[in-house]
């Protein structure tokens, strides 16, 4: 029986004299699997071939060629550090970041980010600097005038001549200009830490001043130092915090960020004090 030409071979028969139109049919499997290119830089990589490894996504290769995983950055407050700026970054920069233009370099301030606000800060301040810098302005007006019942400078002369301390006179003058001085300086916040050392010195001896007069220690009022006590402490916290940003020191640094100028104000107003109570009076005010 002869054969349609159109119909299949019988695939058990022999293949004898078969059309050579017949040959293998090509697959997908027979082709090798598609391969990332190794020494191909990747697109937009500055030349950097592609990562293969999660380490070199996490860090890049041993040879920088690697593609870093993009790290979200930390921030903090550079204000720790005694500076008035926003907030900085943290963390190294990627050689994909440093490659890119316009990347904000590692430690500096970005546009975009925020500045940590005082609150209530630069108020407060200045209340405390109103509180004690008008007591001892009026109390050194009444030294120096003689004004709202004081005792002037003859008097104040006699006080601390009879008190033991020597030089008196010039002691009396120095102390009603410092007292004054300080107290109206502490108002305007103008050189403010060499202010208030101005009153804390004069309130230190006003402090040996109160206990010499009494034996042992006194503290509570009338016959104690809870006056010259407070005004000398809130006089030395004045020095370290700065007097703010409502003062006309608000623009310098050691208004709103004080360290080391403002440490050593606080050092000489003590020593001064010190110093002219053991040198100028020499009593022992602490029996």
């Amino acid at each position: 029986m002869r054969k349609d030409p159109s119909e299949s071979p019988d695939p058990g028969a022999p293949n004898h004299g078969a059309s050579p139109d017949y040959g293998k049919v090509s697959s997908p499997y027979d082709s090798p699997t598609e391969r990332f290119p190794t020494a191909t830089p990747a697109p937009g990589s500055g030349g950097r071939t592609l990562p293969h490894t999660d380490d070199e996504l996490d860090f890049g290769d041993a040879r920088g060629a690697g593609l870093p995983t993009e790290q979200i950055p930390a921030y903090r407050d550079s204000g720790s550090f005694g500076s008035d700026q926003p907030t900085e970054v943290l963390g190294g920069t990627s050689a994909a970041a440093a490659a890119s233009p316009g990347t904000t370099a590692v430690g500096t301030a970005d546009d975009g980010d925020v500045k940590i606000g005082r609150g209530t800060l630069d108020l407060g301040l200045l209340a405390l600097r109103l509180a004690v810098g008008g007591t001892a302005l009026v109390h050194g007006l009444q030294k120096l005038t003689g004004i709202w019942n004081g005792p002037g400078l003859d008097g104040f002369e006699e006080m601390l001549a009879n008190s033991g301390f020597q030089q008196a006179k010039l002691l009396a003058i120095l102390g009603a200009v410092g007292e004054v001085a300080g107290g109206a300086l502490l108002i305007l916040g103008l050189v403010t830490p060499l202010a208030a050392a101005s009153v804390l010195a004069v309130m230190i001896n006003a402090w040996a001043f109160r206990q010499t007069a009494e034996p042992g220690l006194e503290y509570f009022a009338p016959a104690g130092t809870e006056y010259e006590t407070l005004l000398g402490v809130c006089a030395g916290v004045i020095i370290l915090t700065g007097p703010g940003r409502i003062s006309l020191d608000g623009r310098r640094g050691w208004a709103t960020r004080p360290f080391i100028g403002s440490f050593v104000a606080l050092i000489l107003g003590v020593a001064a004090g010190v110093c002219t109570w053991i040198f100028l009076n020499g009593a022992n005010p602490l029996i």
